[in-house]
């Protein structure tokens, strides 16, 4: 077990995970200004993105690139630089860190060797997204970007599919079409809000069923990174019908239990009486006459 005070004297420097806005530059905070300009390196996903922002708040603070390509090859250089006592701002194009950007294996290495690693709260597309569908908010599944290949995204999808918190999903307006149309073979016609240029001029939600939404992508010239949040399912997990076993003989259930698990049929005909909220003899004499 670990425990890290944050704010505590240490002769280690600090990982400070920086959000930056995904539209709006009036979205920065004062603390995430004062970090990177007081920070003795930023990491940067993109190093000429940052520069903008950068220029725009007046804050010359040298940078260096941690990108998917090289963050491997940048870690043991930027966990030296962190066990000499230099601080480093971790900034992605935009947005927070770590979510569906890089970010969440510095922050792995940094925990592992005792370096304090310090978030601040800012932007992010997904939440925003969540909030402004108008869907469900108690409880929700990030997903991020689903696979490229279809074969894997039905999978995916499949597995999604019988949950019953809202869903959110990242997508590229290239691949939007194709996206919402795999949803919909899987999920059926369920509310989906597709939201798009967050906190910028061109803001817009999309609200409605997705068979809605595939018609409004007909129609439409798709410009801008997407949030997708689904519905989640409606269905009854305690009804037969959604029931893993349901679609198992008495018999095919108590064999799976004792291949399975590698257990004895006794053990597996309890199991089975109690998911089947029946009598054990029922399911001894049942399993007994048909094997």
């Amino acid at each position: 077990m670990k425990t890290q005070k944050s704010f505590e004297s240490t002769e280690k420097g600090t990982v400070y995970i920086v959000p930056t806005p995904i539209g709006n530059l009036e979205d920065i905070t004062f603390r995430a200004l004062k970090v990177l300009q007081s920070a003795s390196l930023i990491a940067a996903e993109d190093t000429r993105n940052t520069k903008k922002l950068l220029t725009h708040f007046d804050i010359s603070t040298s940078m260096i690139s941690y990108h998917e390509h090289n963050k491997e090859s940048r870690e043991e250089q930027l966990l030296g630089r962190l066990e000499n006592g230099e601080s480093i701002a971790f900034v992605s194009d935009a947005g927070m860190p770590g979510i569906s950007d890089p970010g969440y294996e510095m922050v792995q290495s940094a925990v592992e060797a005792a370096i304090p690693v310090v978030v601040l709260p800012g932007a992010n597309a997904a939440l925003c997204a969540l909030i402004g569908s108008g869907l469900p908010t108690n409880e929700f599944l990030f997903y991020g970007f689903l696979p490229r290949k279809k074969k894997d995204r039905l999978k995916e999808l499949e597995r999604l599919k019988s949950m019953q918190a809202t869903l959110l999903f990242y997508e590229s307006p290239h691949r939007l079409k194709e996206t919402i149309a795999a949803i919909y073979e899987q999920f059926g016609d369920r509310k989906l809000t597709l939201a798009r240029e967050l906190t910028k001029r061109f803001e817009e939600y999309v609200r409605g069923s997705i068979s809605e939404v595939v018609e409004w992508i007909e129609q439409t010239e798709l410009r801008g990174e997407f949030c997708i949040v689904v519905e989640g399912s409606k269905e009854d997990l305690s009804s037969p019908e959604t029931l893993w076993w349901s679609h198992l003989s008495v018999v095919e259930h108590v064999t799976y239990y004792m291949e399975e698990e590698s257990i004895s049929s006794k053990e597996a005909i309890k199991k089975v009486a109690v998911e089947r909220k029946i009598p054990k003899r029922e399911v001894y004499q049942t399993y007994h006459i048909e094997e």
